[in-house]
């Protein structure tokens, strides 16, 4: 642990302003972020965001006891935060990146950022997570801008939670609980926020406190008697036995849900039919390329996780074969582990699919460290041996050394812009020669009679050429070996 007897040498502050490039701007104006003559064309109805609009937390109505210890439950609520880092390895533009990514979450939950502080050690400290000094400091900081919660920039412990909120006496959070609460607010499907809740409670149970009565035993459960042979449950274990029961109860109904989408896959599978997903960093634009490509109308919005429920969409590429496009939800670094593990059969699509579409912010100071995150991820959920392609998105706003830079380390990459459609075009024939083709090659003449079979060549296979004759449709066709066996009658004695 490093030791220093002057503030300026161990703690960096971040004022009011950040540098620019890393203020976070993710609850923009509505008319700024998207106005429906600018991006209507190209994003389609976006009818999520009046109701998201609609829900927007107006500031200084909280209702919170001053006294934090008289509840035992506290719903999250941010308002006017305090960010705190501790900075153990990489550069100063390392930790100044990864507070002002702390900071676009915190804006995006619905806080007003205040201040931030960033605290050079060895390691994060056991007790207080920054060290009883700079506590005490982060008091004083809190007590100057009239803040009412800090979040810290890392998964703290129940421990290091109390002993921190009872030296700066407002509320402390950690970044999975951000997260967390992020989620919470943007889930929309049944599934989404059975998989949140779930993360959740996992969250929840070993930060559970108790307070009067919550320590207080219920009666023992002997038999018969007046039933006071020894001491019972406490109220605070009798609720985590209680979590612990939703918990498993909610893990049923996810496998229940996730049935479904199985049995959707296999219906995919059956009919040939190729996957691609979409994947990447938070805020990269994976919705927008996703609108760009197929005009789903998925939600679009300058903010971190502005969508997580995973929306599949048919496409064809530009040579007519059909294939679907999953938007997956997005990553971040040091993604809670408790998401990762309730989302894994969502993120299940990555695995399953064909190819695998990466797409990272090229305007972003950093993107090969979203490039790094990312990767982790997917080699959490099992898809290192799917083919993929790097999508350098926001090409009209990245700085053209990143672009090259980016081009030449990443040999399998494109760039593109979903809001202006450069490279578009390019990167759907790319699609196109990437994902797998049908192993057999047909000619037949099929009679007009059997046109079912022409369709289904259309549909399931990849059409070379075709020629109406006076016998039939003359096809040649790449195939599947189950449609080849149906077309095999028809194959012309000369071919």
């Amino acid at each position: 642990m490093t030791s220093s007897s002057s503030p300026s040498q161990d703690t960096k502050r971040l004022a009011h302003a950040y540098p620019e490039g890393l203020r976070a701007d993710a609850l923009m104006e509505e008319d700024v972020a998207w106005s429906h003559e600018i991006d209507g064309e190209r994003d389609g109805d976006q009818f999520d965001r009046s109701e998201r609009a609609a829900l927007r937390r107006v500031v200084g109505l909280s209702t919170e006891l001053e006294d934090v210890t008289e509840v035992e439950y506290r719903q999250l609520r941010l308002e006017r935060v305090v960010l705190v880092g501790v900075w153990t390895t990489g550069t100063a533009q390392d930790a100044d990146n990864s507070l002002a990514e702390l900071a676009a979450l915190a804006e995006t939950a619905g806080a007003l950022v205040l201040d931030g502080v960033i605290q050079r050690r060895d390691k994060p400290d056991a007790a207080t997570y920054i060290g009883s000094g700079k506590a005490a400091e982060l008091r004083d900081i809190v007590l100057e801008t009239g803040a009412d919660t800090v979040i810290c920039d890392g998964e703290l412990s129940p421990g290091q939670l109390i002993q921190l909120e009872d030296v700066v006496k407002v509320k402390v959070i950690d970044r999975t609980a951000l997260i967390l609460d992020i989620f919470a607010q943007h889930a929309k499907s049944r599934e989404g926020k059975a998989q949140v809740a779930l993360a959740q409670m996992q969250y929840m149970l070993p930060r559970l406190r108790g307070w009067g009565q919550s320590l207080s035993r219920q009666m023992g459960g002997g038999r018969g008697g007046l039933a006071t042979r020894g001491p019972g449950e406490t109220k605070i274990e009798t609720d985590r036995r209680r979590i612990r029961e939703k918990m498993a109860k909610m893990r049923r109904e996810i496998a229940d849900m996730k049935t479904g989408r199985e049995v959707k896959r296999q219906e995919r599978r059956r009919n040939k039919v190729p996957s691609v997903a979409i994947a990447g960093y938070t805020n990269a634009g994976k919705s927008s390329l996703l609108n760009r490509l197929t005009g789903a109308g998925v939600l679009v919005e300058n903010a971190l996780f502005a969508t997580l429920d995973p929306t599949v969409r048919r496409a064809e590429t530009p040579g007519g074969r059909l294939y679907t496009l999953a938007d997956t939800v997005g990553f971040v670094r040091h993604l809670p582990h408790h998401l990762v593990e309730a989302f894994r059969s969502t993120m299940e699509e990555v695995g399953d699919s064909d190819l695998i579409l990466h797409v990272v912010d090229g305007s972003h100071p950093n993107p090969e460290e979203q490039l790094a995150a990312v990767r982790e991820v997917i080699r959490d959920v099992g898809a290192t041996d799917v083919p993929e392609i790097v999508v350098i998105n926001k090409a009209d706003a990245a700085d053209p050394l990143v672009l090259q830079r980016l081009l030449r380390v990443e040999k399998r990459s494109i760039a593109v812009s979903a809001r202006t459609g450069q490279g578009i075009a390019e990167l759907l024939a790319r699609i196109d020669d990437e994902l797998p083709r049908p192993a057999v090659e047909v000619t037949a003449l099929v009679p007009y009679t059997h046109g079912k079979l022409v369709a289904r060549a259309h549909a399931e296979g990849e059409v070379l050429s075709e020629e109406h004759t006076a016998e039939g449709t003359l096809l040649k066709v790449r195939v599947h070996e189950e449609l080849a066996s149906d077309l095999a009658p028809y194959t012309p004695v000369s071919a």
